[in-house]
C-alpha cells in the first residue's frame, strides 16, 4: 500500500510541477511526471526533510521539497528534450 501511495504522490508532484510550469491538464505527459516526480520527490524531499530537521518523517517541508524537487527535474528534462531535438 506504501508503494502505491508513493507512486501516486510522485505523479500528483510531476503533473503539478509541469502545471506551474505552463502546461495545460490535456498536454501532461504522464510518463514525465511519474519519473520526475519520483525522483524529485526522493531526492528534494529527503534534501530538505533533513535539512529542516525533521528526519525522515512526513512534514510540510518534506512534500514541498518533493514539489520542488520534481519541478527541476521537469525544467531539467525539457531543457534536454529540446537540446536533443536541435542536434
Amino acid at each position: 500500500m506504501l508503494i502505491l501511495a508513493i507512486i501516486v504522490f510522485g505523479l500528483l508532484a510531476g503533473g503539478l510541477a509541469q502545471l506551474v510550469l505552463g502546461r495545460s491538464m490535456r498536454d501532461v505527459n504522464w510518463t514525465v511526471a511519474i519519473v520526475t516526480g519520483l525522483v524529485g520527490s526522493f531526492v528534494g524531499g529527503l534534501l530538505v526533510s533533513l535539512l529542516a530537521g525533521d528526519g525522515l518523517e512526513l512534514r510540510p517541508s518534506g512534500l514541498i521539497g518533493s514539489v520542488v524537487g520534481a519541478l527541476l527535474l521537469t525544467l531539467a528534462w525539457g531543457w534536454w528534450d529540446k537540446r536533443r531535438g536541435a542536434a
